[in-house]
């Protein structure tokens, strides 16, 4: 593998939002694209802040990602409002819409260190159609 260390937070964060993607993939695996997403992109020391509570590691990270995908039946591609990075700190703007629910508020922050990103907060309101 690359070694991906080096990299700046804005690449850190376009390789996650990619990967995230590609689960509307029909033929992508869940776990494989998010284990993809986690060897290349996430620390394992990973501190995740949500309206939910805190999640902490690769493990707190998967409870989210299958959390997140029952919440979002239709599995679509994420929309990315706003992308902004400088130095160690991202910010990501998204909605999603699918034919059963949409999200029009996602906003997540993330701190990144050392090509991995080593926090994050999320907020998102799922709402019916």
């Amino acid at each position: 593998m690359d070694d991906l260390n080096g990299r700046t937070a804005r690449e850190v964060l376009d390789d996650h939002l990619d990967i995230a993607n590609t689960w509307a993939d029909e033929h992508a695996s869940f776990d494989d694209v998010l284990d993809a997403d986690l060897r290349r992109n996430v620390s394992p020391d990973i501190v995740v802040l949500i309206n939910r509570g805190v999640f902490r590691g690769h493990q707190g990270v998967r409870q989210l990602a299958e959390m997140l995908a029952e919440e979002l039946p239709g599995h679509r591609a994420f929309r990315y409002t706003h992308v902004a990075a400088e130095g160690r700190v991202a910010l990501l703007e998204w909605t999603y819409e699918d034919d059963e629910v949409r999200v029009a508020d996602g906003v997540d922050s993330y701190l990144i260190e050392d090509g991995k990103i080593v926090g994050q907060t999320i907020h998102y309101t799922v709402q019916a159609k």
